[in-house]
């Protein structure tokens, strides 16, 4: 053999002998290659060989947290019923409805009407009566203060106590919210004829009133007042 062929040969056992150190010797007990896991794809066509799947082991991650419905507080309406009850419910819809609704200011104006509206019955105010009464019950109240009228009576009312104003029902109807009132009053009340002789009542006696009132407004109007629209009575 000439000197480039030995030359060759030594190089070439060099190389082997490099790449046996570098890549080490198989022995038959090697593990198969691992095959990485593609992440998670939304399927899309078969053929689409455009397509290249991000290498790595997909990572799990913890599912979201669900997100908190937004309940009202169970002491909402504390002071004014128990949650769960029809009332807590009728309050929470007109809540729902109107996000300015403040049932205890509310109670506060309806215990103002409630004397504005008795008084001004009592001396056949029309026109204090329309600004607080709905169409229907203004008919009411005109019908009863015109037959006194032809009668030629006049009613003396004076308040002696409103000694409560409760919230004993409510109700969100489309575009309308009702609340119905308990008042218990102490008053005295008396009719008397033009000659001044009593056909009614007694100058000299409290009596215990008990009303239940239903007041109404437009949700969706501007007008921030409720109107009487129903009312009931019990001695």
């Amino acid at each position: 053999m000439d000197i480039y062929t030995i030359i060759f040969l030594a190089l070439a056992v060099f190389i082997f002998l490099r790449l046996r150190n570098v890549l080490g010797q198989r022995t038959g007990g090697e593990r198969p290659p691992y095959d990485r896991p593609a992440r998670n794809v939304a399927q899309g066509p078969q053929d689409n060989n455009n397509v290249v799947p991000i290498p790595g082991a997909v990572i799990d991650q913890a599912p979201l947290a669900p997100t908190a419905e937004v309940t009202p507080p169970t002491d909402r309406w504390k002071g004014l019923t128990e949650p769960g009850t029809p009332l807590a419910q009728g309050l929470d819809a007109i809540a729902a409805q109107d996000s300015s609704f403040d049932p205890r200011h509310f109670i506060s104006g309806a215990r103002s009407a409630y004397e504005m509206i008795v008084l001004a019955f009592a001396n056949g105010d029309r026109r204090a009566l329309k600004d607080l009464l709905s169409s229907e019950v203004y008919d009411s109240f005109e019908a009863v203060i015109k037959d006194r009228e032809k009668r030629e009576q006049k009613t003396e009312t004076r308040f002696v106590s409103i000694d409560k104003a409760e919230l004993v029902g409510a109700e969100s109807r489309e575009k309308s919210a009702q609340l119905t009132v308990r008042f218990v009053s102490q008053m005295i009340s008396v009719t008397r004829d033009k000659a001044g002789t009593i056909v009614d009542g007694n100058p000299d006696k409290v009596t215990d009133i008990t009303d239940v009132w239903t007041f109404a407004r437009d949700t969706t109007s501007r007008d921030p007042n409720w109107k009487l629209v129903g009312t009931g009575s019990a001695h």
